[in-house]
């Protein structure tokens, strides 16, 4: 086996990869590494990535094989590959597409025209391995599920148990390769728009047509299910209107936010044929279903009672929906994996900038939306000119005597808040608010006191979910336009909100470690500025607290796509600069 103790990377038995951040190929293997393995530490020195099940069959499913990953680690490493590692990923990337589903026996039609296919009563479970089989019939997991077995190969189920059988399979090590089909929906004439609201000639990107593609595969049974990775202000709602277009059937949207809702509306009737007509919001002051309607996560698992049922899951059945598109899918509310087990034989797209999950639930995004179809690396679109190149900040403040007092005898959630709304963090933004004195800045928060504070202290409208949909509205508008230049936000913008003029954040305080939520407000700061300038990201930290602890965490995500976080000691700072005259 060929390494070099010169190489920059070290396999270890239990999956765990480590690699030095200071070696020469870092980037390279950085990059290579996020394709087919999770970052889980970053330190200074080393960062430590981990090989899972479901990270290889996330690879398997873009197209990548076991031997291109064993190909690039042995490129790599300083020392042999243990051999059960080398073993267990030939295994576990063999076994995606080694179980598939089918509308069909395969002894009768393997070639399924899935335009034409209307998936009956049951389904069919096939496998060339026999063994694979005889081993799902027997597990205690699923032996109860199947109707009969058709023959060795093949395991018969109710239609009905798609998407059960697929989590459950999931579950015990066996990801299905569904190429069950598609019920189709009603036609719907849509067509993309030859220019867009000023008159400018629109068309997709060259990897926004990419990501279209792959998600549709030419109508086989292979694509109509699936998630797109691509970096906050690559334009995924061009992408999702793109799929629209492709497949021409009525389609079901949903999102994060009646603002969000509005956007995606905005953006629909701006880029298609499509009239305001046919295009509805199902929300709580408006209930249109249209040929594309747009709706909320938080509306369709609203229900009355704790335990009562959801009045809104209605709106999957309302139509023949041949689309759910599902924006911002790392979000997706339990309650809607229920309902999206059921719709199995309906086209489904995921759109998102990570897969992140902080509740673990991946692999239900798995199974229930589909695999990752392609991920476009934010280094990539940055080297192009696609997103804003974006430099990050920690901002250290320190805590005053009493606050540390405070916070060394409390429970460890409240001293968590106490040190997020350290006082003094308002001095750090008065500094950071004389740097960026001519642009459109973004100051977001997760605590409504806090935010409250800096608003009044600075004079800064503030957007939270108590703000009405059409105020909240207002204010982006008039932020888009430049006659606000600062707004303060709480999570209620961390997703799906377009505010290109944004070009710099400034994070006051999170939700703990949330690697997805630091991913999302960086991403509100990335759209391409006209002028070609920089973006900035700050998080402002108490200084040797458990806030500093979790926003390392908060890091992970953003530091495996190739950004790094300078640190800025601001006590420091303002003795070196004299800032106290910045700080109002």
């Amino acid at each position: 086996m060929v390494y070099n103790p010169a190489n920059p990377m070290i396999v270890q038995g239990d999956f765990s990869v480590l690699l030095e951040a200071y070696h020469a190929d870092f980037e390279k293997v950085r990059s290579g590494l996020a394709v087919f393995a999770d970052l889980e530490k970053s330190p200074e020195h080393i960062h430590t990535y981990r090989i899972t099940p479901l990270s290889l069959w996330n690879a398997a499913a873009t197209g990548l094989t076991p031997a291109e990953v064993l190909e690039f680690l042995l490129q790599y490493v300083k020392f042999p590959i243990p051999n059960n590692v080398c073993r267990d990923i030939e295994g576990y990337m063999g076994r995606y597409g080694l179980v598939k589903l089918m509308a069909n026996p395969p002894m009768i039609d393997i070639a399924i025209d899935t335009r034409a296919v209307v998936p009956g009563e049951f389904l069919y479970l096939y496998s060339e391995d026999i063994p694979t089989i005889m081993a799902i019939a027997g597990h205690k997991e699923t032996k109860g599920i199947f109707h009969h077995k058709l023959d060795e190969n093949t395991l018969i189920l109710p239609s009905g148990k798609r998407g059960i059988v697929k989590q459950l399979l999931v579950k015990i090590g066996y990801p299905v390769e569904d190429l069950a089909g598609y019920i189709d929906g009603e036609q719907l004439d849509i067509m993309l728009s030859q220019y867009d609201e000023a008159g400018n000639e629109f068309a997709l990107r060259d990897y926004q047509q990419q990501a279209v593609d792959v998600f549709y595969d030419s109508g086989r049974e292979t694509g109509g299910s699936g998630v797109l990775v691509l970096p906050c202000g690559a334009g995924k709602t061009v992408i999702g209107i793109g799929a629209m277009a492709q497949i021409g059937m009525n389609t079901l949207v949903l999102t994060t936010s009646t603002s969000a809702v509005h956007q995606w509306m905005r953006e629909i009737v701006e880029k298609t044929t499509l009239t305001s007509e046919e295009v509805g919001e199902y929300s709580g002051g408006q209930k249109n279903i249209c040929p594309v309607t747009v709706t909320t996560y938080q509306m369709v698992t609203y229900r009355p009672h704790k335990n009562g049922p959801f009045p809104h899951f209605e709106i999957f059945n309302a139509r023949a929906w041949g689309l759910i598109i599902y924006d911002e899918v790392h979000t997706l509310p339990a309650p809607v994996f229920q309902v999206t087990a059921e719709l199995q034989a309906r086209r489904r797209l995921g759109l998102t900038a990570t897969l992140v999950r902080e509740d673990g639930r991946e692999a239900d995004v798995f199974t229930l939306i589909g695999p990752k179809k392609l991920d476009v690396p934010w280094s990539e679109m940055e080297r192009e000119g696609w997103i804003a190149t974006a430099i990050c900040t920690e901002v250290r403040v320190p805590m005053d005597f009493s606050l540390r007092m405070e916070c060394a005898q409390v429970p460890e959630r409240m001293a968590y808040r106490f040190e997020a709304e350290n006082a003094d963090k308002i001095k750090a933004i008065g500094y950071l608010l004389h740097k960026h004195a001519d642009e459109g800045i973004l100051i977001i928060g997760q605590y409504i006191k806090q935010l409250e504070a800096i608003a009044e202290h600075f004079d800064f409208p503030l957007i939270t979910g108590k703000t009405p949909t059409e105020k909240r509205d207002q204010l982006y508008d008039a932020f888009r336009s430049g006659d606000i230049p600062v707004l303060v936000v709480s999570k209620v913008a961390n997703f799906a909100i377009d505010l290109p003029d944004a070009s710099v954040g400034i994070q006051v305080s999170g939700a703990f470690g949330s690697r997805q939520e630091e991913a999302q407000r960086l991403g509100r700061i990335l759209r391409p500025k006209k002028d070609g300038r920089s973006a900035y990201f700050y998080s402002v930290v108490s200084k040797d607290s458990r806030e500093q602890e979790f926003a390392h965490h908060r890091q992970l995500f953003l530091t495996e796509q190739g950004y790094q976080y300078q640190i800025l000691d601001f006590e420091e700072t303002m003795l070196g600069e004299g800032l106290e005259r910045c700080v109002k």
